[in-house]
């Protein structure tokens, strides 16, 4: 292997393993999941920093779930005190900074 293509593949693999490192970081930062046997699918919401019910079975189907509370749609969640309060402190996890949204890949 000449110099230049040593080069590209160690930049190569020191890219991926930053990028896999960002991801396993970002998992650990969120909250866990609600436990409510109510819904069976939770998925985090990078950018509002909560988790919405995507259960389509679940009487919470699209509720937002925040400290306990559950909230019928995004504009009773934004509403809410208790959520302004965690969106302007420091320990809000939302923004969409991270990679691949809250659906995951082109979801």
């Amino acid at each position: 292997m000449n110099k230049t293509k040593k080069l590209i593949a160690g930049v190569s693999s020191a890219s991926v393993a930053v990028m896999l490192s960002g991801c396993n970081d970002q998992a650990q930062d969120i909250p866990p999941e609600p436990t409510d046997t109510e819904c069976q699918d939770w998925e985090w919401d990078e950018e509002d920093g909560v988790y919405e019910c995507d259960d389509p079975g679940s009487r919470y189907f699209g509720h937002y779930y925040h400290g306990g509370s559950y909230y019928k749609g995004k504009s009773s969640l934004l509403k809410s005190s208790a959520y302004k309060s965690y969106k302007s402190s420091s320990s809000f996890k939302g923004g969409g900074s991270g990679f691949g949204g809250s659906k995951g890949f082109g979801g």
